[in-house]
């Protein structure tokens, strides 16, 4: 049986609203996957609505329990063989600052499989805990050791917020391109996002967009994101994109 071969750009746009949350992705080799927690009575409950919410669905016990399970089974890494850190991106419903806390708590449990960030210093772990939505990036930058950073957005960069805080930037694609994967793309648009996209880098900090079409033009986005240079491609369509990055990302080798 092979090892499963980690896509370093593949994210699992919502993971949770999959038949097997973490292991659907884990084994097609994503790299990045997406979860929304709400705090209730002390509790990160993982839902896409705040009513959809089960005690029994808990961060805890879909990501941060089989993801610990896995790195010791495979002596220190998600996927056997590689040095891939997983990125587990924490979107946050509720009050950024309570449910950090929260969360803080939570993840110091994990602290043995995290990325850790000391300053400006930072110490890849098997899993890397990024929070998106509402994240309290002051109270993070205070902070000199911990296990979480923060998923920005453009006016990150224009703050020039430090890599180690703010280690991600994403946007919504409707919001800054209007093309949708039909015809070619615009020269304008395409020069805009390779901007963005060398910009974050120049800064050492990696580039998502959601919302990016999925179904009939999809594809042609892809093209366009893999061509640009950015570093995760969001979707919900698992193997579709596998496939899409087996075939046509360089970067992809076998192990």
């Amino acid at each position: 049986m092979h090892a499963t071969l980690p896509l370093t750009r593949a994210h699992a746009h919502n993971d949770y609203q999959h038949r097997r949350p973490l292991s659907d992705a884990l084994a097609r080799g994503f790299s990045s996957i997406e979860a929304d927690v709400w705090l209730s009575y002390g509790k990160l409950l993982v839902a896409h609505l705040y009513w959809q919410t089960s005690p029994a669905r808990t961060l805890r016990t879909l990501y941060l329990e089989p993801l610990r399970r896995r790195v010791e089974r495979n002596q220190g890494s998600v996927y056997p063989g590689s040095k891939q850190s997983v990125q587990q991106l924490i979107d946050v419903k509720t009050d950024a600052e309570e449910t950090y806390r929260a969360l803080a708590d939570e993840l110091e449990d994990y602290s043995t499989m995290l990325t850790a960030f000391e300053g400006n210093e930072v110490r890849v772990g098997p899993v890397t805990a990024v929070l998106s939505g509402n994240c309290p990036r002051a109270l993070l930058a205070k902070q000199h050791r911990r296990f979480a950073a923060c998923d920005g957005r453009l006016a990150d960069m224009a703050r020039r917020s430090s890599p180690s805080v703010v280690p991600l930037i994403s946007e919504d694609w409707s919001s800054l391109f209007d093309w949708r994967g039909h015809g070619t793309m615009p020269s304008g648009e395409r020069a805009k996002l390779a901007s963005i996209t060398r910009a974050a880098h120049a800064r050492g900090q990696k580039v998502r967009f959601w919302s990016t079409p999925e179904g009939a033009g999809q594809k042609a986005v892809w093209f366009e994101l893999l061509a640009a240079g950015v570093d995760y491609i969001n979707t919900d369509a698992l193997d579709s994109l596998r496939d899409f990055l087996l075939r046509h990302d360089p970067s992809q080798l076998p192990l």
